[in-house]
Formats: structure tokens, sequence, C-alpha cells
């Protein structure tokens, strides 16, 4: 079978780094990042992070091959915002809205147990199968 086993699509290895930048040298004020040991999901979340910031002229990702556990995402900035910079913020603003979801979801959720007169380990017990 093709597929690497399940832990090393996730822990780095030895002298593997996270994230790798390059300069891209055919466009001005833009960078290519890789991300290794991630996939689509925080791919797309990230660009789409990126083209909400207006310094940000272009951002977009691929995944080089489904076996492979990275993807390559390319940001080009205006003159006075690096690409890191870019890059920086929004992970950290990707973060907040994560944050954010959290609480609102453990709000929503005790409220839901609260307004059904359930405890958790009662809705987790009572919970149908999926």
């Amino acid at each position: 079978m093709n597929a690497q086993p399940t832990f090393e699509t996730f822990l780095l290895f030895d002298g593997e780094k996270k994230v790798t930048i390059e300069k891209d040298t055919k466009v001005p004020n833009a960078a290519i990042f890789t991300v290794n040991k991630e996939d689509h999901t925080l791919g797309n979340a990230l660009r789409t992070q990126l083209l909400k910031d207006p310094k940000v002229l272009f951002a977009g990702y691929k995944v080089p091959h489904p076996l492979e556990n990275k993807f390559v995402l390319r940001i080009q900035t205006v003159a006075e915002y690096s690409p890191q910079e870019a890059f920086t913020n929004a992970i950290t603003d990707l973060m907040a809205e994560v944050s954010l979801l959290e609480e609102n979801f453990k709000v929503a959720f005790k409220q839901f147990l609260k307004k059904t007169k359930t405890n958790l380990k009662q809705y987790l017990y009572t919970c149908p199968p999926h």
C-alpha cells in the first residue's frame, strides 16, 4: 500500500521544519511557504484568511501530491507589507477566530443542556450513534 504510517502524517522528524520560506523571484514582493505535515484543512483556511487582508494581492495554495502531507502557499503583498507579515497575521487572526468559535460553542452547548434539562453525562449516553 502507498499510504504512510499514520504518525508520519503529523509528526515532525528531527531536523524537519514546520514551515520553510522561499522568496519568489518571478513576482515582486512575493514568497512561497511550504507547510509540512498539514493538508487542505489548514491550507484553505489560511488562504481564506489571507484574502481578507486588503494588503494581500494574491494568496493561493496547492497540495503537490495527495500522498505528501504538505501544502505550498504563495503570497504576494503590497510593497510596504511583507509576505511573512501577512502569513503571521493570518495565523494570529485564524487562531483568534477559532478561539471565538470555541467559546461560542461552549456557551451555546451549555444553553442547550440547560434548555433540555440534561447534563453532559446524560447527553453523551443518550446521543444516538452516528
